[in-house]
C-alpha cells in the first residue's frame, strides 16, 4: 500500500475531523498522519495492546482501529480522543481507507501482472488464468508506449507518466528511474496514428509540466494480451532506431521506421560486407561534411536539383558539380534513382555500424 495515498487521504480529513488522525503499519511505525512531526514514530506497543481486542483501543488519548477487513495483522488508523466523536471517525477512517487499500491493491495487481506479461516473466498459459482473474479481456486492442527521459528532474519517470495518466489512460509501469511503460487498451477502431496523437498529448504535458523532453517509443497495435511482451519489444526497437536514423524526431512509431527497422535488424558482418561491395575502398570517408550535407538535401528533395540548389542557396551548376565529384569517388551518380537509393541505404547502414561501435 502506497504511503503517500494514505497520507494524501489523512490530510483531507485533517480539517474534516478536527484532530490529529494517522496510520500506523503492519511494523508499528506510523506511516501517514495530520502532524507531519509523528510520521516515523514507533508504536509497536499499540499493535500488541489491539490484538487483544475485538474493537477499538483508547490508550494515552488516542482512539485505534484496525482498518476494516485488513485483519490483525493490517494496519491500523488512530483518531485523537477516547470519547465516541473519535470512536465514530476512527471507524469511518478504517471503512474508507480499507476500501482504498482494496482498490489500490487491485490496481497494483494488475500493473503487476502487465509488467510479468511485457517483460516476458511469465507463462503464456498462465497469462490466461491470471487475466481471467483480474477480469482483463484477452481479444481488446492493446498497444505499448515506452516515455524515457534522457535528463531528469525532481521525479521519477514513473511519477510523471502517473500524474499524466491519473489512472484513466492506461496502466502505467515503472521500468527504471528513466523510463516508464504505459500500456494502453484501444477501440476497435484505433490507428497507430490516434496512438501517435496521444505521444504528442504526452510530450507537450512533460513540457509543461516538467520542462522536459522525452523520447517516446510506439508499438504496433496487437489483438491479445500474450502480445504485449511483442508490442513492448517493439517499443524497444522504435527508441534504438530512432537514436540511430532519426535523432531530431521525440516520437518514434514502430510502423513508422521504414528500411531502419530492417538494417536494424542485420548482423554487423553483412553490413560490413555490404559497404565493401558498394563502395571503393575509403571513398566513402573521403566525402566532407559539407558534401554529405548536400546529399542529404538532395534527397530530401526527392532528387530534384532545383530544388535542392534553392534549398541550398547555391548556384544549381555548384550543385551539378558536386554530384559529378561523388559520382567519381564512389561510382553512383545520385541522379540515378538506383545508385541515389543505394547510396541512402549505405549511408544509414554506416551510421548504424558506426552507433554499434560505440556501444563497445
Amino acid at each position: 500500500m502506497s504511503n503517500r495515498l494514505f497520507q494524501n487521504v489523512v490530510h483531507q480529513m485533517k480539517d474534516v475531523i478536527g484532530r490529529t488522525v494517522g496510520v500506523i503499519d503492519e511494523n508499528g511505525i506510523v506511516i501517514a498522519c495530520s502532524e507531519l512531526g509523528k510520521i516515523g514514530e514507533s508504536r509497536q506497543r499499540i499493535r500488541e495492546e489491539i490484538s487483544y481486542t475485538s474493537g477499538a483501543l483508547v490508550f494515552e488519548g488516542f482512539t485505534y482501529r484496525f482498518i476494516h477487513e485488513a485483519g490483525k495483522n493490517g494496519c491500523i488508523v488512530f483518531v485523537e480522543g477516547g470519547d465516541a466523536h473519535a470512536d465514530n471517525m476512527a471507524k469511518i477512517l478504517a471503512v474508507s481507507l480499507g476500501n482504498i487499500k482494496e482498490l489500490y491493491d487491485e490496481k497494483y495487481d494488475k500493473v503487476a501482472f502487465i509488467k510479468n506479461i511485457i517483460l516476458d516473466n511469465i507463462l503464456p498459459s498462465d497469462i490466461y488464468v491470471k487475466s481471467n482473474e483480474f477480469h482483463f479481456d484477452n481479444e481488446v486492442r492493446r498497444a505499448i508506449m515506452i516515455i524515457k527521459f534522457p535528463t531528469m528532474g525532481d521525479l521519477s519517470a514513473y511519477e510523471m507518466v502517473q500524474a499524466y495518466s491519473n489512472g484513466e489512460r492506461g496502466y502505467v509501469i515503472n521500468i527504471n528511474e528513466q523510463d516508464a511503460v504505459l500500456a494502453k487498451e484501444l477501440a476497435e477502431d484505433a490507428e497507430v496514428e490516434d496512438l501517435e496523437r496521444e505521444a504528442n498529448e504526452i510530450l507537450s504535458y512533460m513540457e509543461k509540466e516538467y520542462m522536459l523532453k522525452p523520447l517516446i517509443g510506439v508499438s504496433s497495435i496487437v489483438d491479445s494480451l500474450k502480445d504485449l511482451a511483442r508490442a513492448y519489444k517493439e517499443a524497444r526497437v522504435s527508441l534504438e532506431v530512432g537514436k540511430v536514423f532519426d535523432i531530431e524526431h521525440h516520437i518514434m512509431s514502430y510502423e513508422n521506421l521504414g528500411i531502419g527497422r530492417l538494417i536494424y535488424q542485420l548482423p554487423t558482418t553483412l553490413c560490413e560486407i555490404f559497404l565493401q561491395e558498394v563502395f571503393k575502398k575509403g571513398s566513402l570517408e573521403s566525402l566532407d561534411r559539407e558534401t554529405l550535407m548536400t546529399v542529404q538535401s538532395f534527397f530530401e528533395n526527392n532528387l530534384n536539383v532545383s530544388e535542392t540548389s534553392r534549398k541550398l542557396f547555391v548556384h544549381r551548376n555548384t550543385l551539378v558539380y558536386r554530384l559529378e565529384k561523388i559520382r567519381k569517388l564512389t561510382g553512383l551518380d545520385l541522379r540515378e534513382f538506383d545508385h541515389a537509393v543505394t547510396f541512402k541505404v549505405a549511408l544509414m547502414v554506416k551510421k548504424y555500424l558506426t552507433n554499434k561501435q560505440t556501444k563497445f
